[in-house]
């Protein structure tokens, strides 16, 4: 961590510091994880897949409600073959990205996931974040998060 000398004092340089955000849960400037890579990789099996099953007991859903969640059919999610279609991958994992981002300063795995469930972006039309992966908008989404995460407001 780059810092300056002040007066005796150790100050923490401009590039040092880490990004504050206005939260939209609650107002205040709170802290957001800019990374949380630890956070999908949990979610991965050995082959490299998202475990649907694994993703949808840390989350305490039916698998059909994680389908719904992603904008998926519940068989989708149901049976086995299906749930490694890249389609469905990447459904999932744009979730977990997300939730990933959010997590530490919504408060939880919980909250976090109530915030992408219900939380309109005023920016993005009011959609929620749900909404926007549902259309294949994640994109959009993560570039909302690195926007607040520079210190942009909602």
């Amino acid at each position: 961590m780059a810092a300056q000398a002040t007066g005796g004092q150790k100050r923490k340089s401009a590039s040092a510091r880490k990004p504050r955000i206005h939260s939209a849960l609650g107002g205040g400037a709170v802290k957001i994880a800019l990374v949380g890579a630890g956070f999908v990789t949990h979610f991965i099996d050995q082959d490299g897949m998202v475990d649907v099953d694994r993703v949808a007991d840390a989350f305490r859903m039916t698998k059909g409600q994680l389908a719904e969640t992603v904008g998926l059919g519940a068989a989708t999610v149901s049976k086995a073959e299906r749930r490694t279609a890249p389609r469905t991958q990447s459904r999932v994992r744009e979730m977990l990205e997300i939730v990933s981002r959010i997590r530490e300063w919504a408060g939880g795995e919980t909250q976090a996931m109530a915030w992408y469930r219900s939380q309109p972006i005023p920016a993005l039309d009011g959609r929620t974040p749900e909404a926007l992966v549902k259309a294949g908008q994640a994109g959009a989404v993560r570039d909302y998060l690195d926007h607040l995460a520079l210190g942009g407001y909602a």
